[in-house]
């Protein structure tokens, strides 16, 4: 699912990464060296201790490095911070909405939901706070109240962020147009290098989920002219070499994008890139990653399911699917439970879910595929994309 900033989610695009700022939703896409947290709030915070509001953007900063290098221990220095700014203040609506977004990147929805609604009780014209309900909602598969956090933020602030939302909620009903027009206003908004590579790199992904791969590869290139350190845009140059069959150039761009961010879903898609080429594919980067996350926090079920599923232990893929349907009943849980059910030669009990997973009209191939596998495994009629290579399936996952 899209990692927006919103991401998801991003993905952490898989799995999904949620952050936010006060003064701009849009993300900050350059490594930690390019972009660190910012030096000037922090010699502000010694100089005004008693800044509650400053402590609450400081913690949302740490919660976009987190996002930006990969690196969860920012999850960490985001809770102290924001532990500061709640003593100063613990009902102020933008330290609410920290805390909130710092629930959500740690993939924790239902408790990011919450706090998002207790900052909009105590100002109900914060943006913000309805740009990380409205993820979380979408988390949760709540996607009608998602869509009313949507259009709310929409009549608030109208822009980057509010826009990216509404492209995504239109793309999950299966409207395409009504998702690119939304990323067409969202481009025609964007000012800043970072705004504009973050757009043009989900409507390359837009392109990529229609099976449009030259216009999806062009996108990407325009969102890396704009900003050649958005690593996204990287990945999704790479997503289009391996979907083209250009496994060699795929694999090199992926050695750069997990160079710069060793994102799970990045490193699955370069162990799948390379099993594709005859490789062997290396999972000890990816099994640490594992540990760091759950370390500083994180939940990320849905990783380990899909993962398990198509690269290790079906049973264990069940079990994950299932702690993650239980906390996030959304379209992508639905269909990593099918699958992983499936997997487990469980297809009867898998049916449901992959049903639920396409329920909406989201026209994302790896679904569709995973129902009609199911399908056929069931002796009923059914229909499977044959452009689809399910051998490269983490690239067909929004993360």
């Amino acid at each position: 699912m899209r990692s927006f900033a919103l991401f998801a989610g991003l993905a952490l695009v898989g799995a999904v990464v949620y952050t936010i700022f006060f003064s701009s939703a849009a993300p900050t896409p350059g490594p930690a060296a390019e972009r660190p947290v910012t030096e000037t709030l922090q010699a502000r915070l010694k100089r005004l201790p008693g800044d509650y509001r400053g402590w609450a953007q400081l913690a949302t900063q740490y919660v976009d490095q987190a996002r930006v290098t990969g690196d969860p221990s920012y999850y960490g220095k985001a809770e102290g911070a924001l532990a500061t700014a709640a003593k100063l203040r613990s009902g102020d609506d933008l330290v609410v909405t920290g805390q909130a977004a710092l629930a959500a990147g740690r993939h924790e929805f239902a408790a990011a939901a919450r706090l998002a609604e207790r900052a909009i009780d105590a100002n109900p014209y914060g943006a913000a706070a309805y740009g990380v309900l409205a993820d979380a909602k979408t988390q949760l598969g709540e996607l009608g109240a998602a869509q009313r956090a949507v259009d709310t933020m929409m009549g608030l602030r109208p822009g980057v962020a509010a826009f990216a939302r509404a492209s995504y909620a239109a793309e999950l009903r299966g409207d395409r147009d009504g998702a690119r027009r939304y990323l067409e206003l969202a481009h025609e908004d964007a000012f800043s290098p970072a705004d504009t590579a973050y757009v043009r790199y989900y409507l390359g992904e837009l392109a990529l989920h229609s099976g449009d791969l030259a216009k999806a590869a062009d996108w990407y290139a325009k969102a890396l002219r704009a900003y050649p350190a958005y690593t996204p845009a990287l990945a999704g140059q790479a997503r289009t070499a391996a979907l083209d069959g250009r496994l060699s150039e795929a694999l090199d761009l992926y050695d750069s994008v997990v160079e710069r961010l060793p994102l799970p879903q990045y490193l699955i898609e370069q162990g799948e890139t390379r099993l594709k080429a005859g490789e062997k594919a290396d999972w000890t980067l990816l099994k640490a990653q594992r540990k760091l996350f759950e370390a500083a926090g994180v939940r990320d079920d849905l990783t380990w399911a899909e993962f398990e599923a198509d690269h290790g232990d079906p049973a264990a893929a069940v079990k994950h699917a299932r702690a993650e349907y239980a906390r996030n009943r959304n379209l992508v849980a639905a269909d990593a439970l099918a699958w992983a059910l499936y997997k487990a030669g469980r297809p009867e009990e898998a049916l449901p879910y992959a049903r639920q997973a396409t329920a909406t009209g989201w026209r994302n191939p790896l679904p569709a595929y995973h129902r009609a596998t199911i399908e056929r495994a069931l002796g009923r009629p059914t229909r499977v994309d044959s452009t689809f290579d399910p051998s490269l399936s983490a690239l067909a996952r929004f993360s």
